[in-house]
């Protein structure tokens, strides 16, 4: 069998990451994911581009159909990534404090998850007004073009956008190893933030931009602290809740409007689980009433329920309040940065100064070329006979330019120029209206130059343009602040339903939470076969309970951390609910809420500890105590002794003696691992099998066996003494 020879290459992980991984990734950064300064993403760019390409800015409307295989020529990923982004831009679809794209037909919602927007040979758009300001100065070289993917056209880099774009409408993208998450700022704020800054870099923006402004309003919860460190950093979060109003008469609870990172659908799916699973039971229907007037969500609840106080409940349980985080990441000559408010103001602000100046370049050089050839005009002016004659005497066409250069010392453009006009139009008339032009031209060429020169010309053009747009575009806030001290904040406890329920416990270590409401109908408690219940205590669903181990550990939880059950139901296996080591059991239940009385422990040894039940109280509310009492000898009974109270009790030996003695008699220990006192003596190695009170142990005749001095050894039981003879002693 021939040799098989390794083929193999051994290539280091990092070597690898380098040459595939990374070009990848940038790839994504740069030229999909993260935003511009202009405001745009590269897919965003392209097609707002080809719109404008197309004559749809101010134009009538085309199908989109139409505008996405346009866009094709400059963006090669496919006509649905391209109608989607499409669908993102327009007025139909309210994603945009300020859309670009004025639109006809179902392009969906933004707070909708399931209203899928119609086919693009069904709708129409076109650019909408407000798209001028982002393409002012594209015409007049105030930015770069760079080849498309296959060289056939141009396309710029930036959009000369006269406004911060970058912040008056929301951006969110995923890349490779980042992401950004830009909110959205009303525009009229930040005109008058960048116009402040402008004018005074170290002003606060604070007073002049408050908050975030969403296209789907709601209220914003403002900290003022965690809103400085967003506009500091870039980065944080703030919560946003929806506004409802509540119809008393009708019981009814409208919702208008909804955070922005939610959708209806995921709403009413949350509330109609909260409903099903019981935790809201105020709650008869929950209905989506979106129509043409706008987004409606409409909450029935019962008669005697506080509509406020409900939604105080929704907002901590559903989407009906959330966070928005904040990733201010955005490319800046191809760098990611991660910047503040004021920060990616000043960035835009030196981009915007680059554009001014390149349009006033591009205006300077044509008025220039214009002067120019207006003064060789102005010099036939002298004699326009001349001029004829040069034209008229020279016998060739290829001539006359020349012959123009040399007769009126003029160069190469100028002569064309004037050769180029029409025979009507050599009149002194005409030549005497043309040549008034060059003093106007000579003073907008000044002031042009003075322009480029000065810094705060340029800005004070800025300003000019940033004023005029939040006049003409400007809207009211739609989203209403709301400091968070006027908010009452609501505990996780409150959202929690209290009532009075009974807690059992059985033979086998299960336990069953019922309502006492379940209870008043209910027939036999259904256990397992060869199970009973033991141990039975009433309490509310937010008390603490407690649970006593045979392994010297006291399990805690709260009431409401045991699901309800039915009267039907097995229960809950401790050892499951409570994660207790194999082979450990549940000897005794108490619940709390105050933790006041004593534990009774007896061992086998004969002793018993008398703890304070506060001594299982713990502030961390940890949920699992260790060594929480002795394990010098195995436990036989637990018992709960209210506070200022005495009982009779009874301990029973092996040798079936029994001991009556009061708890007065047995010390308090302020330790929990306490040992206690003795109070059955041993005898011919016997041990206490028993700890009962008194009512319970069926002992008819109790001086009989009580003794003055503990310890003891306690008396044979007599049958005649007792009451029941067919209790059974033997064991608790």
């Amino acid at each position: 069998m021939p040799e098989v020879k390794d083929r193999t290459v051994r290539q280091p992980i990092t070597e690898t990451l380098e040459k595939n991984y990374m070009p990848y990734a940038m790839s994504v950064i740069v030229s999909r994911a993260i935003p511009e300064i202009d405001g745009f993403k590269p897919s965003h760019r392209k097609l707002l581009y080809t719109m404008y390409k197309m004559g749809l800015l101010g134009g009538n409307r085309t199908k989109s159909a139409n505008v996405v295989g346009q866009t094709m020529k400059l963006n090669p990923h496919g006509d649905l990534t391209i109608y989607d982004t499409l669908v993102r831009l327009t007025r139909g679809n309210e994603a945009l404090l300020h859309p670009y794209v004025d639109s006809k037909g179902n392009f969906g919602k933004q707070y909708s998850r399931d209203m899928a927007y119609a086919a693009a040979r069904y709708t129409e758009v076109r650019l909408d007004a407000f798209c001028s300001e982002i393409f002012s100065g594209l015409d007049r070289d105030a930015v770069d073009f760079v080849d498309n993917y296959d060289g056939t056209m141009l396309e710029p880099m930036l959009l000369p956008a006269a406004f911060p774009s970058i912040l008056v409408n929301n951006n969110q993208g995923i890349a490779v190893g980042m992401a950004s998450n830009i909110c959205s700022f009303n525009l009229r704020e930040i005109c008058a933030a960048t116009i402040a800054y402008i004018q005074d870099p170290a002003v606060d923006l604070a007073p002049i931009v408050p908050a975030p402004d969403f296209s789907t309003g709601g209220e914003l919860l403002y900290n003022a602290k965690d809103m400085a460190s967003i506009y500091a950093t870039g980065r944080g979060s703030f919560k946003l809740r929806a506004c409802y109003r509540v119809d008393r008469k009708n019981s009814l609870i409208e919702v208008t409007q909804i955070p922005y990172s939610t959708t209806v659908e995921a709403i009413i799916d949350e509330l109609s689980s909260l409903v099903k699973t019981g935790k809201i039971k105020e709650i008869n229907d929950v209905r989506d009433e979106t129509d043409l007037d706008g987004l409606k969500i409409t909450i029935d609840i019962k008669r005697s329920t506080d509509g406020d106080a409900l939604m105080a409940k929704l907002f901590r349980l559903t989407p009906l309040e959330s966070s928005f985080s904040c990733n201010f990441n955005l490319l800046i000559n191809g760098t990611p940065r991660t910047l503040g408010l004021k920060a990616i103001i000043a960035e835009w602000l030196s981009f915007r100064r680059v554009c001014v100046k390149r349009e006033t370049t591009f205006e300077l050089q044509r008025k220039q070329e214009r002067l120019h050839l207006l003064e060789g005009l102005e010099k036939i002016l002298l004699d326009i006979d001349k001029a004829i004659r040069i034209i008229r005497g020279t016998e060739k066409e290829s001539e006359v330019i020349p012959n123009l250069m040399d007769g009126f010392s003029i160069d190469e453009p100028q002569a064309e120029f004037i050769a180029e006009i029409r025979l009507r139009q050599l009149n002194r008339q005409y030549i005497l209206q043309r040549t008034r032009d060059i003093a106007t031209l000579k003073q907008e060429i000044e002031q042009l130059e003075r322009l480029m020169s000065d810094l705060d010309l340029i800005d004070e053009k800025i300003i000019k343009d940033l004023t005029r747009i939040a006049a003409t575009y400007g809207k009211d806030r739609r989203t209403t602040i709301v400091q968070t001290e006027h908010v009452t904040p609501i505990a996780a406890l409150d959202l929690i339903e209290d009532f009075n329920l009974k807690l059992f416990l059985t033979e086998h270590g299960y336990v069953k939470k019922i309502p006492l409401t379940s209870l008043r109908s209910a027939g036999e408690l259904k256990t397992k076969e060869e199970d009973q219940i033991i141990l039975e205590q009433e309490g509310h669903n937010k008390t603490d309970v407690v649970f006593v181990s045979d392994q010297c550990n006291v399990y805690k939880l709260k009431g409401y951390d045991i699901k309800d059950h039915k009267p039907s139901d097995l229960g809950e296996f401790t050892p499951n609910l409570l994660s207790m080591d194999e082979g450990e059991r549940i000897v005794f239940v108490r619940m709390t809420d105050d933790y006041l009385g004593h534990l009774l422990f007896g061992f086998a040894n004969g002793k018993i500890a008398r703890i304070p039940l506060a001594a299982y109280e713990t502030k961390t509310n940890r949920k699992k105590l260790v060594k929480a009492y002795s394990d010098a000898s195995p436990l036989v009974s637990v018992r709960y002794l209210p506070p200022d109270t005495e009982e009779d009790l009874v301990a029973i030996s092996s040798l079936r003696k029994a001991l009556v003695f009061n708890t007065k008699d047995i010390p308090l220990k302020t330790t929990r691992g306490s040992q206690g006192v003795a109070v059955l003596k041993a005898k011919k190695g016997s041990t206490m099998t028993t700890l009962v009170s008194l009512a319970e142990s069926g002992i008819a005749e109790p001086r009989y066996y009580r003794n003055k001095n503990l310890p003891a050894i306690g008396t044979y039981l007599k049958e005649e003494t007792l009451v029941n003879r067919q209790v059974e002693l033997e064991n608790v």
